[in-house]
């Protein structure tokens, strides 16, 4: 009757309104097999029985009160409602997801009382925002529960009516040395039987390792879907990766496609909400209209009754005076009774406002006190039973006909009075709550929780090398092994013959770069993200991994390892400026970088060093020269700040290393053409900020310029690069301790046309402490 379709088409959607796993809240009571969350189909109709739910009446409630419009089923042989006359805001407590005529629509379902506190809150307040309403529906509530993994979404789908939403599998980890991962929440929609087919065939197909054993545990209590993992294996890991690799994680995609009024809208909630509240409006006032008709009517008959109680004598003699019941009708309507009785029940109150609006004037109580009884009032008192007249009776009708007095009057005011209807709405919302709202089942994560790389790549350290023409690799510090001074060292790096190795640090995998251009920005970048590469290879261009500007080079690199407060990021320039900064300005990476310094022309950073705003600053010159002062000196001042001057240079000099002393270990000054020394720290004395400083090493022809100079214990390793990309790791302890004043001794033997550019210290580690004696050089 009601469906082109035929009964199929009806039924399946019977199946799925009575499908816990598929509504929030069901709609049908069903008896019998109507499916399973693994695929499962449902029985045959005629082997199912089923109700409405008990929250369906209230979708249906009114509907005989002519609260919205009929229209023609598809052949018109019968009338459907066009729409039905809910109190709960069905739409978003269960959702809706379709296609049709080119458009579609997906509304995930939210949690009844929650919906139904909104709706309270855009009744008292139409202004409300959808942040407010965020407050009280943070987002969609599944019936299969789950996480939904992150807020934004949810607020983006709120505000514009389209948005996607991560959901996870709610699981924990059970065991001690051989561990299992027990599922027991999935994602909305996810068929728990493919999602284990899925996880065998990724183990078949070895993408995933670690799985030994898989099974479904699920009974009547709840699901229990448990992975058993191998002896050893980290849990979280695999857990990451199924995330990853099936459908222990999806994404919903909202699209709040609804029609409104005959018209397909996308539309936010705030609007949702609005077309509700509406709605019952429109509902209400058409209920409260007919309850007034209904009521004015039935207090129409029973004032009949009441002049006929009245003048009960002269009613009798008329009616067994007439010869038919026609006549004594026409004789009861023909004359005027005595209408005090009326006047009585009415009082002071306007009697017009009780009669039916299609009642004409000359019935009912007259000017003069007289009644005159209609057409139905007449038939009413012909049908009176005669046990109506004792006097119990006669107090029922006079009970009744106040409370319909009454009832009339509270009805025109909620048809004349908005804030009365709205009243009314407000607590038939607050009646629905309190028969059917339930607890919260999805949880919200506030802060989406990425699936990153990070999680899954063990920490190690690392060699990360920049070349002057921006080439940038890691490389594990397995790689090189130690060798004694004056060695050739083995090829770092291939080089174009224009190219060379400008900057090197050792990080962990897990440690952050800061990468600060030419334009005194800086840019973010993860260790585990720069390309690893072979000890000859180039690497790539670091232009590449960031969104650099057009002319923008990376000019210092900084490996950070986590954002505290109380520690400084240090900047030196070419031209001796200095500035000091607070870390925490840099933790928060954005799209395109942020300021870090504000360069004069021409000038550069050369150095940038991690600090805690208690110790020595060192800067040293391309001629040679040195300065120490307090870093206290230099006050901490915003990231776009241009500095102040730390040493003052001689013409063409140059600043080319930044070093924080942080204990009385020697100074290593290393000179473009190899050479080297170590000198005391006491040997460089603290003076003022902004001086010429002191010499640190003579830059004769010999040794050449000054190219860099690190502070060094006798533990420490270092690492030296040349232009031609040679690469010597060496022990700190083999170079001579000397003073300032001096040319210092080989560090590297260098090639005709080959120059040192860079110089680094790193960490040695315990297995190689012993291998490290009789090492020879490598070419």
């Amino acid at each position: 009757k009601y469906h082109p379709h035929g009964d199929t088409a009806v039924y399946d959607t019977i199946v799925r309104m009575a499908q816990p796993f598929s509504m929030r809240n069901i709609l049908v009571d069903g008896q019998g097999n109507f499916g399973s969350i693994d695929g499962d189909s449902a029985a045959a109709m005629r082997y199912t029985e089923i109700r409405m739910a008990k929250l369906s009446h209230e979708l249906l409630r009114d509907l005989e009160k002519n609260t919205v419009d009929f229209i023609e089923n598809y052949d018109g042989s019968e009338s459907e409602p066009s729409v039905l006359p809910s109190r709960v805001p069905n739409l978003l407590v269960n959702g809706s997801s379709g296609i049709a005529v080119g458009m579609a629509t997906n509304i995930p379902p939210h949690n009844l009382g929650e919906v139904i506190d909104a709706c309270i809150k855009v009744v008292e307040n139409d202004e409300v925002t959808v942040e407010e309403l965020l407050e009280i529906m943070p987002g969609p509530d599944f019936p299969t529960a789950g996480i939904i993994n992150g807020s934004d979404g949810i607020r983006q789908a709120y505000e514009t009516g389209k948005g996607k939403i991560y959901l996870r599998s709610v699981s924990h980890i059970e065991g001690e040395d051989k561990q299992s991962i027990v599922v027991t929440e999935l994602p909305y929609q996810v068929n728990k039987a493919k999602l284990i087919t899925k996880i065998a065939e990724l183990v078949k197909d070895k993408k995933v390792d670690g799985i030994t054993g898989l099974r479904d545990e699920s009974d009547k209590d709840g699901m229990r879907m448990v992975v058993e993992l191998r002896r050893g294996e980290v849990p979280e890991v695999m857990l990451n990766n199924l995330y990853k690799l099936t459908e222990m994680q999806t994404v919903f995609g909202i699209n709040m496609v609804a029609i409104d009024k005959g018209i397909p809208k996308i539309m936010n909630v705030k609007a949702i909400l609005d077309a509700f509240i509406a709605h019952r409006r429109d509902v209400v006032t058409r209920r409260s209209i007919f309850d007034l008709n209904k009521a004015r009517n039935r207090a129409h008959i029973l004032e009949g009754l009441s002049v006929a109680l009245h003048n009960i004598d002269e009613i009798i003699e008329l009616i067994k005076a007439a010869p038919n019941p026609t006549k004594a009708k026409e004789g009861l309507i023909a004359r005027t009774w005595n209408g005090t009785v009326i006047k009585e029940l009415i009082g002071d109150r306007d009697m017009s406002l009780f009669k039916p609006e299609d009642l004409p004037v000359e019935f009912g109580l007259q000017k003069n006190g007289d009644y005159q009884l209609s057409n139905k009032q007449a038939q009413a008192i012909l049908d009176l039973k005669l046990h109506r007249l004792t006097g119990l009776e006669k107090d029922k009708i006079f009970d009744e006909f106040n409370e319909l007095l009454e009832k009339i009057k509270y009805l025109l005011d909620v048809l004349q009075d908005p804030e009365k209807l709205m009243q009314v709405i407000h607590d038939e919302l607050c009646e629905v709550r309190d028969n059917f709202a339930d607890g919260r089942l999805t949880k919200i994560l506030e802060n989406k929780i990425d699936l990153t790389l990070e999680d899954l790549i063990a920490e190690e350290e690392r060699v990360v090398t920049l070349s002057h023409g921006g080439y940038v690799k890691a490389q594990s510090l397995d790689d090189y092994r130690s060798q004694r001074r004056g060695g050739k060292g083995k090829a770092a790096t291939k080089m174009k013959d224009e190219d060379f190795v400008d900057q090197l640090f050792v990080a962990n995998s897990h440690d952050t770069v800061l990468c600060f251009s030419s334009t005194g920005k800086v840019h973010w970048l993860k260790v585990y993200e720069l390309p690893m590469a072979s000890r000859t290879a180039r690497g790539k261009p670091i232009i590449n991994l960031l969104p650099l500007e057009k002319e923008e080079s990376i000019n210092a690199i900084l490996p950070v390892k986590d954002f505290t407060e109380d520690k400084f990021v240090f900047m030196v320039t070419s031209s001796g400026t200095c500035k000091k900064t607070s870390l925490t300005n840099f933790s928060r990476p954005r799209k395109g970088g942020i300021i870090a310094i504000d360069l004069r022309d021409g000038d550069k950073l050369v150095g940038v060093e991690i600090t805690s705003g208690e110790h020595d600053i060192m800067l040293f010159s391309a001629n040679g020269k040195s300065i120490r002062f307090k870093e206290s000196d230099v006050r901490s001042v915003g990231r776009t700040a241009i500095g102040v001057r730390g040493i003052r240079l001689a013409e063409k000099d140059e600043v080319v290393s930044l070093i924080v002393a942080n204990q009385d270990s020697p100074i290593l000054t290393t000179t473009e053409k190899g050479y080297g020394k170590r000198t005391d720290l006491d040997e460089y004395r603290a003076q003022a900020r902004g001086g010429s400083g002191v010499i640190s090493i003579k830059t004769s022809d010999r040794n050449g310029k000054v190219v860099g100079a690190i502070q060094v214990t006798d533990e420490d390793e270092m690492m030296l690069i040349s232009n031609r990309g040679t690469l010597v790791r060496a022990r700190a302890v083999d170079v001579s301790i000397i003073g300032r004043n001096t040319q210092g001794v080989t560090l590297i033997n260098i090639a005709k046309n080959e120059k040192l550019v860079s110089v680094a210290k790193i960490a040695e580690s315990d297995d190689e402490s012993d291998n490290n004696s009789d090492m020879e050089a490598e070419s």
